[in-house]
């Protein structure tokens, strides 16, 4: 697991630094191969940019969020990548299995008519 961390227009702290990397490790449990993120924090006038991108093999996630505290974004920011790393997730294993996703099986019983008993 490599994770790079950048600043721009701000002065990076430990504190912040630490953070990050700590919650970008997290996403490593649902990967399969080791993971390499780039994480990239800024400022823009008052808001705080945390934008990250996270390869593993051949998968690539990315996302970025802008609000007014620097923790709250990389904490956004981290739950948009899991939300991307779990739905990535479900539809290989559906297309491993042969399977519907769970979308296709929502419209599957909607033509149907409702419940399936």
């Amino acid at each position: 697991m490599n994770i790079t961390i950048t600043f721009r227009h701000m002065a990076g702290t430990e504190a912040v630094k630490k953070y990050a990397h700590d919650k970008v490790a997290k996403l490593q449990k649902f990967l399969r191969q080791a993971m390499t993120a780039q994480v990239t924090l800024s400022v823009e006038g008052t808001d705080h940019i945390a934008d990250v991108n996270v390869s593993s093999g051949s998968q690539h996630f990315h996302a970025t969020e802008r609000s007014n505290d620097m923790y709250s974004s990389i904490d956004v920011v981290v739950d948009k990548l899991d939300r991307q790393i779990r739905s990535s997730k479900g539809a290989s294993m559906a297309k491993k299995r042969g399977g519907t996703s769970a979308a296709e099986f929502a419209a599957e019983v909607e033509r149907e008519g409702g419940d399936r008993d």
